[in-house]
């Protein structure tokens, strides 16, 4: 009887070996010559087995100064094309459709008051504006004496030297003034992380970027200035605002246009993730565009002194195809770090930290006294 408890309690405790190795915590690397500088890729398999519910493989590249040369040499020395196409040099405001005008001939104060006065609406400022001359939808005023007359298109003082040659037929030497008392012809929606997101009006201050940033109220503190999106005639641009002042390029010269749509997109669209040993396993943001891999690991402590392999730290990024890529960094030397310091992490990367071998068979070991002890119990039980 003592044989059978004996073989019953050893197959039983083989049992919850195996179930204890099956569902080990931690990655499994196959272990590869990440060192051999000739070759800086291989594959392997998250895990040894090749079932049908396995992750799928993905290509390993081994972090070191030639990839981190190459990365260097990757990233854009210049503005895009399509940014460089938002430059513009500011142009004086043209009176448009909807447009209130001023209009003030001087010693003839009865040819101030307008023909059809209305209430303006100024769409900055959302206040009255008073009577004043609307521009039609077809860019026409009537004007005493002048009749009617096309002022669109036109600057203040065009329009001011338009109307002193019509009114020279029937008043000697008219002394004009045309000034714009309503910006209704032209807008832009700012939306995103700005304080106080809206519609703002073109007027005779140049409606450049920082200028329409501005009267939104600012950047919130979760803004991505790296990641501004400037759409145009159904056309999106991404604008990286610290990238043009490393270029020294003033964000001035984006010169907005009526339609325009500004978004300015939040940090929470480019997380990056810190599982694994380290001693405080965490999500992280990049910084307007920008963070390192050894940034990443500082802000979540290190790899744990305790549990944590150094020599095993991976970072896991989805590619363009079925296969993610896993950079990985061998950091048992404390210069491998100056490595990770060179790495530009890109939003959604994983890093991970695997353990030590020791702590994966304690892990183990943690899973089988559990079952090993249930089966000590039953059989004094049954005893």
């Amino acid at each position: 009887m003592l044989n059978l408890d004996s073989r019953i309690t050893g197959v039983l405790l083989l049992a919850a070996l195996l179930n204890g190795c099956a569902y080990a915590p931690g990655m499994y690397v196959g272990r590869t010559n990440t060192n051999d500088t000739s070759q800086n890729s291989s594959w392997f398999s998250t895990q040894p087995d090749m079932s049908a519910d396995a992750p799928p493989s993905g290509r390993i590249i081994a972090i070191t100064p030639s990839l981190i040369r190459e990365q260097r040499k990757a990233k854009p020395i210049d503005v895009s094309a399509e940014v460089k196409q938002l430059f513009d040099l500011a142009q004086p405001y043209r009176i448009g459709v909807n447009d209130v005008l001023n209009i003030v001939v001087w010693d003839h104060p009865e040819l101030s008051v307008p023909a059809a006065g209305g209430l303006g609406t100024d769409v900055g400022s959302l206040s009255g504006v008073g009577n004043g001359f609307n521009v039609s939808p077809d860019g026409l005023i009537q004007f005493p004496y002048a009749g009617t007359i096309k002022l669109s298109g036109l600057t203040e003082y065009e329009a001011r030297d338009l109307l002193t040659a019509r009114l020279a037929k029937y008043i000697k030497d008219p002394q004009v003034t045309v000034r714009i008392q309503s910006y209704r012809s032209g807008r832009i929606y700012i939306d995103g992380e700005v304080r106080t997101p809206g519609l703002q009006a073109l007027n005779e201050i140049p409606m450049t970027l920082p200028e329409a940033i501005s009267r939104s109220g600012g950047l919130t503190a979760v803004a991505d200035r790296s990641s501004i999106v400037i759409t145009r005639n159904g056309q999106s641009t991404r604008v990286n605002l610290p990238l043009l002042l490393q270029r020294n390029i003033n964000p001035n010269q984006i010169l907005l246009r009526n339609g325009d749509l500004v978004q300015v997109l939040g940090s929470e669209e480019t997380k990056v993730f810190v599982m694994g040993e380290v001693t405080r396993p965490n999500t992280q943001t990049l910084r307007n565009g920008h963070l390192t891999l050894n940034e990443a690991l500082g802000d979540a402590g290190g790899v744990s002194q305790i549990t944590g392999d150094p020599r095993q730290i991976f970072v896991v990024r989805a590619a363009n195809t079925e296969q993610p890529e896993i950079y990985h960094l061998d950091a048992q030397s404390p210069t491998a770090f100056a490595l990770a310091e060179g790495f530009e992490l890109k939003a959604r990367d994983v890093i991970y930290v695997d353990p030590v071998p020791i702590v994966r068979w304690n892990r183990v070991i943690s899973l089988i006294l559990p079952s090993a002890q249930a089966v000590t119990t039953t059989r004094n039980v049954l005893n």
